[in-house]
């Protein structure tokens, strides 16, 4: 095996391009979610992703073998979305642009407007990766949306030395030379990112339902005949009392069983009729929502949804410029 990497690697140095996918491949999905983590958008991680694979490929030759090819990855992954974070590209945030339409006041506005979904379709391969022994968190905990939200809050350098740490548990030694830095300066960006992340998530994390248990699944089969029955009573029954509903790239947010289901009479006194769709998105179940109009059926967003015990603690609504993402059409069949 070793003697097949490292003829893999002679052949790559010498400029075979078969020989460099071979090598970096087994690691390319678990570096996109690295990279998505780092910046919250999905576009934005396979650009970085595409920036760490050219910037691989050319600098193949300084790559010494002191440290692991995928922790010499890594490195570079983490040093392109410190690059892009510092670079200020955001994508600003978004007006309500539906004329005619205006929903009801909200009572917050979200810091993190970039934020944007990610296909569990891609997570196959990605979060069951080896980790470090002192990571701290489940892998599809540390994908879910409330988690990678609260990441965006921390400084750059706080962000990355978290992930790499308490995520993917690399030792500090390590950190400290993909960020070149000191060990001392590793722990204390560490203990600052601990607590700021520590202020953002909620105190107790309640455990959701098993990923596709009936427990999950009768949740979700209820939002979905509740919402296309425009049935706000059924609705509301599902909500916890602090249900969260947000829009990214809208920075409109409503907090409160009360305000979400405001929002929602809001909606569907905007149509007739909805239609989900089932997906999945951050290790959660997610629906594309498709609107019926006189010329069709057309996507209107992609809800995420944040599950507790037996109730739905947040939606996320994303556009539904998403949708193809997630392998779901813009329009759907008339005849359904």
């Amino acid at each position: 095996m070793e003697s097949a990497r490292t003829d893999l690697m002679s052949r790559a140095r010498a400029g075979d391009g078969e020989a460099f996918r071979a090598l970096t491949e087994p690691h390319r999905r678990e570096l996109q979610v690295h990279c998505y983590r780092m910046l919250g958008s999905f576009q934005d991680a396979e650009d970085a992703l595409q920036d760490t694979m050219l910037a691989a490929w050319r600098g193949l030759d300084r790559f010494d073998g002191r440290a692991a090819l995928r922790t010499w990855l890594y490195r570079i992954a983490t040093n392109r979305c410190l690059d892009a974070l510092r670079s200020a590209r955001r994508r600003p945030a978004q007006q309500w642009d539906s004329p005619g339409f205006e929903p009801p006041e909200p009572n917050g506005f979200g810091e993190i407007h970039w934020l944007e979904p990610y296909p569990d379709a891609l997570l196959d391969g990605a979060i069951n990766v080896p980790l470090g022994p002192e990571a701290r968190y489940e892998q599809a905990e540390s994908i879910s949306l409330a988690f990678v939200t609260a990441l965006q809050i921390l400084p750059p350098r706080q962000l990355a030395v978290l992930i790499l740490r308490d995520v993917l548990g690399f030792h500090a030694n390590e950190v400290a030379e993909m960020l070149d830095t000191t060990v001392e300066s590793v722990k204390s960006a560490l203990k600052r990112a601990r607590a700021g992340l520590d202020r953002r998530l909620p105190m107790t994390r309640d455990q959701p339902p098993t990923r596709d248990s009936p427990a999950e699944d009768a949740i979700v089969a209820k939002f979905v005949s509740a919402y296309e029955a425009a049935d706000i009573d059924a609705l509301v029954a599902l909500l916890t009392d602090d249900a969260f509903m947000s829009m990214p790239p809208i920075p409109l947010e409503y907090h409160g069983r009360d305000s979400v289901a405001r929002f929602c009479a809001f909606v569907f006194a905007t149509a007739q009729r909805f239609e989900l769709v089932p997906t999945r998105a951050n290790a959660q179940p997610a629906l594309g929502v498709y609107r019926h109009t006189p010329t069709g059926i057309h996507g209107a967003g992609l809800f995420v949804l944040t599950l507790t015990d037996d109730r739905i603690a947040a939606i996320t609504r994303f556009e539904s410029t998403v949708l193809p993402t997630f392998g779901l059409p813009q329009s759907l069949p008339s005849a359904r």
